[in-house]
């Protein structure tokens, strides 16, 4: 298990991450959301140790991760950086790996590689972004650790090789039980890959739970009314926007999906539950704490 335990995390006295505190159960597949700046590079590199929180506690099952070589040979962040590797061939990037994971799979960097089929021995520098992120990932798979983290792992992928990367990535959660940590833009591929999603803002994390409650507890309700209802017509229910649309008033709703429908029909019995994607939901979330939407988009 990965805990967080009243992490404190600041540069230049600005506070990245305040008091926060996060569990990720092992075997999980866990999706961080967040807009720009909300802290999941931080975060990450907090959970791999290149940094070292201010305050609290980061431990993998139970034992901290800053400065300790044991636990670090179990993990791997896959950074949304590239140039680090830049003067190594990729034949030079698995020799590297290999000299910090003692777990390096040879035939799972083979076959991996026959996958993508990058050019072993020309330096990364001349690969393109996706390129240069499809070696970092199947260097990372081939290490073997047990906790796998990565940062836009998706970014610079073409849609064929995003997908060949998530079946990778699958491939070995199911093989070895992997705990795969991932943050993205990309939620389309978040809500396909992970099983729990965790939403962080301002340096704390607003909700983290399985996708299925996520997706099950804010709907959109699609309704006719003569005039425009106000929030506060619906007493008792969590209502976060009510917005009109071609003569239609979809309301979005936090909260139990019967309860919603009929407080909702009491008011107009024509209505009904529109399903949300995680993008959709992820945008209601952030627009809840007046995120100006322009900026998600």
């Amino acid at each position: 298990m990965i805990k967080f335990d009243n992490v404190t995390k600041s540069f230049d006295g600005a506070k990245v991450l305040d008091s926060f505190s996060l569990e990720i159960p092992k075997g999980t597949a866990y999706g961080l959301l967040g807009t720009n700046g909300a802290g999941k590079s931080t975060l990450l590199r907090l959970l791999s140790g290149v940094y070292r929180a201010d305050s609290g506690s980061i431990t993998i099952e139970g034992k901290p991760v800053y400065d300790n070589v044991e636990v670090k040979q179990r993990l791997l962040l896959v950074s949304d950086e590239t140039a680090q590797f830049s003067n190594l061939t990729l034949k030079q990037m698995k020799k590297f790996y290999k000299t910090f994971y003692p777990k390096f799979s040879e035939d799972t960097f083979n076959k991996l590689h026959g996958v993508v089929g990058l050019p072993l021995d020309k330096k990364t520098a001349g690969f393109s972004k996706g390129m240069k992120r499809q070696a970092a990932v199947i260097c990372g798979i081939a290490a073997s650790p047990d906790y796998l983290l990565l940062d836009e792992a998706f970014d610079g992928l073409d849609p064929a090789m995003r997908s060949a990367v998530k079946k990778m990535l699958i491939d070995a959660m199911c093989d070895s039980e992997m705990t795969i940590v991932i943050s993205s833009h990309n939620l389309r591929e978040i809500e396909a890959f992970c099983d729990t999603v965790g939403l962080l803002h301002d340096g704390k994390m607003l909700f983290s739970r399985a996708l299925d409650l996520v997706k099950g507890n804010i709907h959109k309700v699609q309704c006719r009314f003569e005039k425009l209802p106000e929030k506060s017509d619906f007493p008792g229910l969590d209502v976060l926007l009510i917005e009109e649309n071609c003569g239609m008033v979809n309301l979005i709703v936090r909260g139990n999906a019967d309860n919603t429908l009929n407080t909702i029909r009491e008011r107009s019995p024509e209505c009904s539950l529109i399903p949300l994607s995680l993008e959709e939901i992820f945008v209601y979330e952030m627009e809840a704490l007046e995120y100006d939407r322009s900026k998600l988009m």
